[in-house]
């Protein structure tokens, strides 16, 4: 899970670094370009992105990141962190449910449908909840990037919950290759 989403990530920031430089950013000169070409191979040599979800799902749909997430929920956090720590919890709700939709389908074309909307979901989740133990541990080097993550997730969340809320299993048909 980790692998996936950090070079996701990379993929996202070096993007966002050409398009901050314009048509220059992509020329030899500028170390973006070849920021760039490296965070897109990452998302390749160990197996593309989709792979690895396929590889997560099984410890997805079997709980293991439900039980992390609850052990990292049981976890400590700066009183000033609580209304934060709410939060990441309201998303780990929303992850466990959309597992369970997963369950009660029980239909494979429809968790392979989901597979990366959980594996999002999971991974967002398990995020959110490292950043706040890592600002309740060093606040100077993890608050800002925890505060505005929470953001950036719970919107993530909330897309990836809905669509898998969403899906009709009845109307798979819709979904198949014609």
């Amino acid at each position: 899970l980790a692998k996936g989403m950090n070079s996701e990530y990379a993929n996202l920031n070096a993007y966002d670094s050409i398009q901050v430089h314009g048509g220059s950013g992509s020329m030899l000169e500028y170390a973006c370009q070849r920021l760039y070409r490296d965070a897109r191979i990452t998302s390749i040599y160990e197996g593309t992105t989709q792979l690895q979800t396929v590889a997560a799902l099984p410890h997805i749909t079997t709980g293991t990141y439900s039980q992390m997430l609850e052990e990292l929920e049981a976890g400590e956090v700066a009183a000033e962190y609580e209304s934060l720590k709410a939060r990441a919890k309201a998303m780990d709700a929303k992850f466990n449910e959309a597992i369970e939709v997963g369950k009660a389908a029980n239909n494979n074309e429809f968790t392979a449908l989901c597979s990366r909307h959980l594996y999002e979901l999971a991974a967002n989740c398990v995020m959110s909840q490292l950043l706040l133990r890592d600002a309740t541990k060093a606040p100077e080097l993890f608050e800002k990037s925890m505060k505005v993550y929470l953001n950036l997730a719970e919107a993530e969340v909330a897309k990836h919950y809905n669509f898998v809320k969403s899906v009709d299993v009845e109307a798979m048909e819709s979904y198949r290759k014609a």
